[in-house]
This record gives C-alpha cells, structure tokens and sequence, in this order.
C-alpha cells in the first residue's frame, strides 16, 4: 500500500514536475498541466491514461485497483485505490501519466537519459 509521501516523492523525481492544491488536495503537475492528483477521498489517485480503451480496460482487468466515476466519464484518467497498488507500480503509473502530460521534448529528453546506462 503507498501513501502521499510516496506519491510525492515518485511524482518529484519526474523532470520538471511541481506539486500545488488542486481542488484542495495535492496535485502533481508538468509544464504548468496536471498529470495526478490525490482525491478528496485521500486514499485514492487520478492519472492519465493513453485514451478511453486503456482506460476501460485497465478498470475491466482490475476493477479492485482501478476504477472511475460518473465525473471522468469520457475524460482519459482512472482513479487508483493506494490499498492496490506498490510503489513500483505507482513509479510506473505515475511516470506513464506524466509522459502523456509533458512537453515532447521533456518526454524525449527522459527517454534518453534512461537510454543511458550508469557506469560508476
């Protein structure tokens, strides 16, 4: 199970990534658009996923982990129980959801630095 303080600190190792209150809560953001947020609930998570299909079948395979609302209806996020979820699958989340946010050339500049293996 994770929690706010991992939330943030996966969501601040992202490029470019700022936390600011949206809607009252914590809300992840990259060039000024949002890409998580936690929910009033506070036990629960919004990402972005790649388009409505992804978005039904994420909920259809684990409707336990994912899930979403009459609010998101036709909007491309799903809603995410932190009771479901590790933090590597929250990094995964998280990192698929700022990609699909961030500017391309943010994207492509992340890409290439994980390209790149560390040498000591």
């Amino acid at each position: 199970m994770i929690g706010a303080d991992d939330i943030r600190r996966v969501a601040a190792g992202l490029p470019g990534a700022t936390e600011r209150l949206s809607y009252g809560m914590p809300g992840f953001r990259v060039a000024d658009r949002l890409f998580a947020r936690i929910r009033d609930e506070g036990d629960v998570l919004l990402v972005w996923c790649a388009g409505l299909e992804e978005k039904q079948e994420l909920i259809a395979a684990e409707p336990a982990k994912f899930f979403t609302t009459p609010h998101y209806d036709g909007h491309p996020t799903v809603l995410v129980r932190f009771s479901a979820i590790d933090v590597p699958e929250l990094t995964e989340l998280l990192t698929e959801s700022w990609r699909l946010r961030a500017p391309s050339r943010m994207v492509a500049a992340f890409d290439a630095k994980q390209a790149v293996p560390e040498f000591p």
